[in-house]
């Protein structure tokens, strides 16, 4: 018997432009403009018509909108709980890595 296929999470990397990612959340390119300049969003290249968002971008852009819809967040307010989350995350990885160590592993 074969054992089944673990279920992977691929890592894709693409890039999209300030219309494309707009296009793809339901937003204007303002919206995305004022994460840009909340500093939710960090796009790649020189000024807007070069900006190339990346799939970390789109994700972030999407837990910005979720923590404004569902929670009422103004835009400070989702750029300070990704900042905390992120922190949050960073924290809980280097633990582990800790407590590997500890643990001989």
């Amino acid at each position: 018997m074969t054992e089944p296929m673990p279920i992977c999470r691929a890592e894709f990397e693409f890039h999209l432009t300030l219309a494309e990612l707009s296009r793809c959340c339901g937003v204007s390119a303002e919206k995305v403009l004022l994460l840009v300049s909340e500093g939710i969003l960090d796009p790649q290249g020189r000024d807007e018509r070069d900006w190339r968002f990346g799939a970390a971008d789109l994700d972030r852009l999407r837990r910005a909108l979720r923590l404004e819809q569902d929670l009422g967040v103004n835009t400070a307010g989702a750029a300070l709980a990704l900042q905390l989350l992120d922190e949050s995350r960073r924290l809980r990885e280097r633990v582990l890595a800790l407590e590997a160590l500890l643990s001989g592993g």
